[in-house]
């Protein structure tokens, strides 16, 4: 009988190794929208100040009763702006804050929303931005400009479940796809859960800050439009229900889900 040398074990499969930081396409889009669209500060001056005169939120454009005033793109432009103003920037530093925030809060909201429902939450949020703009600054001439509402309104949805167990800011979280779609707790339950109220607090009073001091961004003479940021906010928070596609858990389900096995919220 021949005998052969025995093989040497074969070593066990490598386990598949996920980037650190993984975008899911719709996230991804935006971005690559946004730094796209930020190309506009290749054109000459003239060209740049009318891109921000017609897709920039104006509140004056809405207003007759003072001085007479006509900005480019005429009626069309006080319906797009409540959006098209979140996809301007006024430089790099103001844009990359922007994409900062949104990588941990709009990756897990992309990937819980799909695409279509994460780019209409974005535009509803940075519409309701523009509108908490416009009723504090009824009789502003400046544009403003910047993705800040939506992604405040993103921060704001994913805290609905950011803090549930297995998600992505909890002790013990999954997979970034499990992470992103654990069942959210309702807003009564979210607005009792510690950890939501010491997030609420701090994002407040950050913006408070913004809004008491006047403070700017990238060193430029612009002001932070914090009043939008708390419109965008708010908007997510509350009408995060209105496109969350995963079956919310009972109130007496989420409470034992919000919490880990060694009891921390």
């Amino acid at each position: 009988m021949d005998s052969h040398p025995e093989s040497p074990l074969a070593p066990p499969p490598e386990a598949p190794r996920e980037p650190i930081l993984t975008l899911p396409p719709a996230l991804t889009a935006y971005i690559l929208l946004l730094a796209v669209i930020h190309l506009r500060v290749l054109l000459p001056p003239e060209m740049e100040n009318w891109t921000i005169d017609v897709f920039g939120f104006i509140p004056k454009r809405y207003d007759s009763t003072l001085l007479d005033v006509t900005f480019p793109g005429g009626d069309g432009a006080k319906v797009w702006t409540f959006v098209t103003y979140s996809l301007l920037h006024a430089n790099l530093t103001h844009i990359g804050f922007n994409v900062l925030w949104l990588l941990p809060f709009g990756s897990a909201l992309a990937r819980r929303f799909g695409a279509v429902r994460f780019f209409v939450f974005m535009a509803v949020t940075a519409a309701a931005g523009a509108l908490a703009h416009l009723l504090t600054h009824e009789h502003a001439i400046a544009p403003m400009i910047g993705a800040s509402a939506s992604v405040s309104g993103t921060m704001a949805a994913a805290i609905r479940f950011a803090f549930v167990k297995g998600s992505f800011l909890s002790f013990s979280r999954g997979d970034a796809e499990a992470a992103a779609r654990v069942p959210a707790l309702s807003l009564w339950r979210a607005l009792r859960n510690g950890r939501v109220l010491a997030f609420l607090a701090i994002w407040f009073g950050v913006n408070i800050l913004f809004g008491a001091t006047s403070l700017s961004l990238g060193g430029e003479d612009t002001v932070v439009a914090w009043q939008a940021h708390i419109g965008g906010f708010l908007a997510g928070l509350l009408l995060f229900s209105l496109f969350d596609p995963i079956p919310r858990a009972r109130d007496d389900a989420a409470d034992a889900s919000s919490v880990d096995q060694s009891g921390r919220v």
